[in-house]
């Protein structure tokens, strides 16, 4: 798994992850540091960061792949798009009317996180 589908991953479970798990898989997913710069940061072994990062990003999988939240994420975002876009040159106020609450759902989807 790449560190953007792990990110998101964390977006969404980051939270069931021990403080330190979720620390660590911080540093590599969102500061983009290499394993031998969060050893340097946090006084550990690279072999050691190298270790908790992988451990931690299969615990997230597999919540993913019980709840699969982010999955549902994925459809629910993507099907609102589809329905503004199908609604776009709509004419009349109902039409109106939907692209707003679509884009309204949309942007508060996507300022949660999924969460």
């Amino acid at each position: 798994m790449d560190r953007i589908e792990t990110g998101w991953l964390l977006d969404f479970y980051g939270p069931l992850l021990t403080g330190r798990q979720g620390a660590l898989l911080a540093l590599y997913c969102e500061e983009d540091l290499s394993f031998s710069e969060i050893a340097a940061r946090e006084g550990i072994s690279r072999q050691a960061a190298c270790d908790a990062v992988h451990r931690a990003a299969r615990q997230l999988e597999e919540y993913e792949s019980r709840l699969g939240l982010l999955a549902r994420y994925r459809r629910l975002t993507q099907g609102l798009y589809e329905g503004l876009e199908a609604l776009r040159d709509a004419p009349g106020e109902q039409a109106q009317r939907a692209r707003a609450i679509l884009s309204r759902l949309l942007s508060e989807e996507e300022g949660s996180d999924g969460l």
